[in-house]
């Protein structure tokens, strides 16, 4: 599936302009920082851009200040996003900048609670389309 070229230049063009909660959460979690797990930032899917994306783990993390106030919109957005197979954690701009350790913590725990999408229900390995 192409990527709108639209979606594309606008989450380069917000890599470049990340808000100061969203640098100082990803000062945390870039480059395997955070349990080893790689995430991305401001990744395209589908017609989504999500804040943070640990695409092996399938957990996307946003990070919501003023543009967010429309709840009806989010809820559709993660209710999209969870039909594609990601779990959705969101934090507040004030929570990152007055708890980052606790948002962390919440991080780390969800982390924990994602399946890990590469093995099988019954855990022998890769799962593979049936013929």
């Amino acid at each position: 599936m192409q990527t709108d070229p639209v979606l594309r230049d606008r989450a380069r063009r917000m890599r470049r302009e990340m808000t100061e909660p969203e640098t100082r959460l990803w000062l945390a979690l870039r480059g395997r920082r955070f349990d080893g797990v790689r995430f991305s930032r401001q990744v395209v899917i589908g017609p989504y851009i999500a804040d943070f994306c640990a695409r092996s783990m399938r957990l996307i993390v946003e990070v919501d200040g003023d543009t967010h106030a429309d709840q009806a919109r989010d809820e559709s957005r993660m209710v999209w996003l969870e039909a594609q197979g990601y779990r959705v954690v969101r934090f507040g701009n004030a929570d990152v900048m007055t708890n980052l350790d606790g948002v962390l913590h919440a991080i780390g725990v969800a982390l924990v609670a994602a399946p890990h999408p590469t093995l099988s229900p019954e855990g022998r390995g890769p799962c593979r389309p049936q013929a």
